[in-house]
């Protein structure tokens, strides 16, 4: 995947796309070479993040240029003049919404990433590239990495790549720490998934690092 991103409709003349990972400036300069007719522009929209109370799973709602886009167990508010706390980003992890470092960019497909669940890819219909593959590896079972939650022994960087026996281990994504807790979303094969999930086992990495795994997502 080279990009992931929340794409909402403002108004009829409007989209909105806010990455979940990437460069803004990046992402426009691809996107130029699709644009066809001159009324289409493309611009960066400078704003920060927070959370607010619940909406609907993929509700927009715009009032005073502030755009809210519902996730179920809460809300992602975008916005020139927003602020709150990081709670936002706790909820985002345990529901497995996905943000994608630059490490991890370009690395992994739809289906380690369990989008289908969030409506985010369409499996069983197209056309758009790739989707012959995410068809093939979801109906039959080629894909052997997935999304799960994980509880970590120590602060790690977003992104990290934690190995064990000198082997990839762990593709870390977006890691949260709160409360002397440490938690992250993470790739895992399912031949480690599957020692993990023996009775809350830990596994540790090559430089220490213990992994628990707390949840998992279908593929």
């Amino acid at each position: 995947m080279r990009n992931l991103f929340h794409l909402a409709r403002l108004d009829d003349e409007r989209l909105l796309l806010i990455l979940r990972g990437g460069d803004a400036e990046t992402v426009i300069e691809a996107l130029r070479r699709f644009v066809f007719r001159s009324r289409v522009k493309l611009s960066v929209a400078n704003g920060s993040l927070a959370g607010d109370a619940a909406l609907p799973l993929h509700d927009v709602d715009v009032h005073d240029d502030i755009v809210r886009l519902g996730c179920g167990s809460h809300t992602m508010m975008f916005g020139a003049n927003v602020s709150g706390d990081d709670a936002w980003q706790r909820e985002q992890l345990r529901e497995g919404w996905p943000w994608l470092p630059d490490a991890a960019l370009n690395e992994l497909l739809p289906p380690a990433l369990s989008l289908h669940r969030l409506g985010a890819v369409a499996i069983d219909k197209g056309c758009y590239p790739g989707q012959e593959i995410v068809a093939r590896l979801h109906y039959r079972g080629g894909n052997k990495r997935h999304l799960h939650h994980v509880a970590l022994s120590k602060r790690v960087d977003d992104g990290a790549l934690l190995q064990r026996e000198n082997s990839e281990f762990v593709r870390l994504l977006n890691v949260v720490a709160y409360d002397e807790r440490i938690e992250a979303l993470a790739v895992i094969s399912d031949d480690i998934t599957g020692r993990l999930g023996q009775h809350g086992e830990k596994i540790v990495s090559d430089d220490g690092t213990d992994v628990q795994l707390l949840n998992t997502w279908p593929a």
